[in-house]
């Protein structure tokens, strides 16, 4: 564990309201916490460096510092389990899909306590295939297994039996999948009873203990405790009746969006997911007819467990912190020391209710810093470790410590993908400092460390800026972007929930004026819980540019029920947005742009006002160059305005530079019928919009790392401060001219 971190309850706050940070401090019996405000948390040395204002006038305390565990893995749990006491003879039986089987004692269903030796577990055990452990509470305790190990991926039925007065016990497994009916039973006479576990509780997918611990991996399916013990023969067969004197019978399939698992048994033992398995999972009854769970909720009984799971380090509040009335909007953090060790736990903070500081606002892409959070590259190696000492920069990463759980760039450990992303634990990729990609030229950095060179930005030119979150904009919708002139994305806004996608949109038709200041914003839908905060869902459906791929039935949300998938595969494509969208990726390495015919356009020149360069941005932080890392491009196909002008494309890009997989439709032929290498490239465009509004979009995610090269003073920089003074100004941007000529616009069918 890290020798002093933590996280904050919530990213984003007004004055007035309170946040709770939890810290883990383990370099000191104290620790202190001092607030700062954040200008730019790249460390390389050939920039600004590491800038912050500091605020310990504020808020600067010194607090006890308490060592805390984060524990991983997923499972069910019914904390009030007395229904099963009277237990005597009986069956639990459950459909499993291992996908870790050879990882011994991983509970299926269990009710144990082991102090008192007393209950069941009923598990998957490695080599041994599927066993069942009973105690009777006096020193007496026997494990029975199959003795055949279960393949990875493949439905089964497996089961144990007790018969109280015969006392046998009794342990199977047959086979559902492509070597349907096989099966392994055994069974044997106890020479003790079996005690049942008064007051335990009952898991599902875990061994109980304090912490639970011995996780499943792999989806179960109808888990079933029966106060009999059934007939093997029944056990046998795929589908289990529900037989009366069931006395709990969870059924997966109902509420798949909630957070308990639903006992339709008489005495309703629902039990609480911990660590938010993941839900609305292809059953052992899947037919492939039906893709959305929500048209067939009988088939996507299943849910997935994992032993790296994780939604809710439910740490102790250490210390709270009330925003005070007179603290500007902006970029802040608390700073943490203990001893020698530091952390800092970045936070934003709008204005007040109701008020806007700024014409400027500043939209944080703070749903896809959770969805990057802890991206574990495998690229700590010793030019990291030396870039981490020359330039004083982040020393710890996920790949050295994945106990924090890992991002949605990650596999688990069973080899699924993981498609569940919490804010309510450590995130190290989310501070100033951190190094993403150390291996080639520029600063390597990714999402909040390289946004910040916007706030930097900003700063240096004396503008003023409120902030606002991609939850916010959840929250709230348009009505949150609508009174501010300008609004400027940071270098990445890949991930949008339906509201906030069309928040943007809706601004962007209502006379807003956008600076999209990235690339590859726009891109994939994902989906908030509805009952709890912190957690978003992706679902890597299809086709697009993927960490990893969705098994097939597993496309739609279970926290909303849509797909999940990308905004162009529903229609939606970024272009309509911003006027371009995702095309090429390559190496943290980049080009530049150099400048077309649109740029001389009397509704563009002063774009370019003080610039005679052709070239732009072949300079910068950011993989020296302007254009790079990810790309965007103009596509009228796809939704990019006919008045749209294209002011400048990228050239000059390393070979590493690909074409997007939803742009092939074969080894040689592409969507658009475009040549591959022309797909491959950045455009900057500007477009108008009816009543005022407009957007320019640059289509580069290395593009605001040139922003303070030579002093502020540089053709990239010129071109922001001139398009973010015009746009802020209440008047027209052409008075000479009219968009509508140009415009396609039609009115908006969703009424936004």
């Amino acid at each position: 564990m890290l020798p002093i971190t933590g996280y904050v309850d919530r990213l984003s706050a007004r004055p007035g309201d309170t946040l709770a940070f939890k810290i883990d401090c383990r370099a000191d019996e104290t620790f202190s916490a001092r607030l700062v405000r954040v200008r730019c948390g790249d460390p390389n040395p050939a920039g600004p460096g590491i800038r912050e204002v500091d605020l310990a006038s504020v808020f600067n305390g010194r607090f006890s510092g308490t060592r805390r565990n984060c524990h991983l893995g997923s499972f069910l749990r019914v904390r009030d389990a007395t229904a099963l006491d009277h237990l005597e003879s009986f069956t639990l039986t459950a459909l499993i899909w291992p996908t870790t089987p050879q990882k011994a004692a991983q509970g299926i269903i269990v009710r144990h306590d082991p102090r008192k030796g007393l209950g069941f577990a009923l598990q998957l055990d490695g080599a041994e295939g599927i066993s069942i452990a009973v105690g009777d509470g006096a020193q007496h305790a026997t494990t029975l297994s199959t003795g055949e190990a279960l393949r990875a991926r493949q439905w089964y039925r497996v089961w144990a039996s007790y018969e109280a007065r015969t006392r046998v016990l009794s342990a199977g497994q047959v086979s559902l999948g492509a070597d349907a009916g096989e099966a392994r039973v055994r069974s044997m006479v106890l020479d003790h009873g079996f005690g049942s576990a008064g007051g335990a509780p009952l898991l599902i997918a875990a061994q109980a203990g304090r912490p639970a611990f011995g996780y499943y991996n792999g989806k179960v399916e109808a888990p079933r405790i029966v106060d009999a013990a059934i007939a093997l023969a029944a056990l046998e067969e795929p589908q289990l009746p529900l037989e009366a004197n069931a006395v709990a019978a969870w059924d997966f399939s109902i509420d798949i969006p909630g957070l308990r698992a639903i006992d339709i048994g008489p005495y309703r033992l629902h039990a609480d997911l911990v660590n938010l398995p993941t839900r609305a999972m292809t059953g052992s009854n899947w037919t492939g007819d039906e893709t959305n769970w929500r048209h067939a909720t009988a088939q996507y009984g299943a849910i997935h467990f994992h032993d790296d799971d994780i939604h809710d380090c439910g740490w102790e509040t250490d210390f709270s912190f009330q925003v005070p009335a007179d603290l500007r909007s902006g970029v802040y953090a608390m700073r943490l020391r203990a001893g020698d060790a530091e952390d800092m736990i970045p936070f934003f903070v709008r204005p007040p209710r109701g008020q806007t500081t700024s014409t400027v606002c500043v939209l944080i892409p703070t749903f896809t810093y959770v969805i990057y959070a802890n991206h574990a590259r495998g690229n700590t190696t010793d030019v990291y470790r030396s870039r981490v000492a020359e330039w004083g920069a982040r020393p710890w990463t996920p790949d050295e410590h994945p106990e924090y759980g890992l991002s949605t760039y990650n596999f688990h450990m069973d080899g699924s993908g993981i498609n569940h992303a919490s804010q309510l634990r450590p995130m190290f990729t989310f501070r100033s400092g951190f190094l993403s990609i150390p291996e080639l030229p520029g600063s390597g950095l990714r999402h909040f460390p390289a946004d910040t060179h916007i706030f930097d930005w900003l700063e240096e030119m004396g503008i003023d800026f409120d902030v606002i979150t991609d939850h916010d904009l959840h929250e709230e919708g348009y009505k949150a972007l609508a009174p501010y002139r300008v609004v400027l994305t940071c270098t990445h806004p890949e991930y949008h929930t339906d509201r906030s996608y069309d928040a943007v949109w809706a601004y962007t038709r209502h006379g807003g004026r956008l600076m999209y200041l990235g690339g590859n914003g726009f891109y994939w839908r994902i989906a908030m819980h509805r009952d709890t905060n912190g957690v978003l869902e992706i679902r890597r459906s299809e086709v697009g540019m993927r960490a990893w791929a969705a098994e097939p039935g597993e496309f739609f949300h279970a926290f909303d029920g849509c797909y999940g998938g990308l905004w162009r595969r529903l229609g939606k494509p970024p272009n309509q947005v911003i006027g371009i969208g995702f095309s090429s990726q390559g190496k943290f390495e980049a080009g530049h742009y150099r400048r077309l015919p649109g740029s001389r356009d009397f509704r563009a020149e002063w774009i370019f006002d003080g610039i005679s360069d052709d070239i732009i941005g072949d300079f910068g932080l950011s993989g020296q160059g302007a254009a790079g890392y990810e790309l965007d491009r103009a596509d009228q196909r796809l939704g990019t305005p006919r008045n749209a002008l294209i002011l400048a494309t990228s050239e000059n890009l390393p070979g590493s530079y690909v074409v997007v997989p939803e742009d092939l439709l074969s080894h040689v032929q592409t969507w658009n019928g475009e040549p591959v290498k022309d797909l491959i490239r950045a455009d900057m465009v500007f477009f108008e919009r009816e009543g005022g509004g407009a957007v320019l979009s640059v289509g580069s995610i290395t593009f605001c790392g040139s922003l303070s090269h030579d002093g502020y003073d540089n053709n990239v920089s010129r071109i922001v401060r001139n398009v973010l003074c015009r746009f802020r100004d209440a008047g027209r941007l052409n008075p000479e001219s009219d968009p509508a000529p140009w415009t396609t616009d039609q009115s908006d069918p969703r009424g936004l």
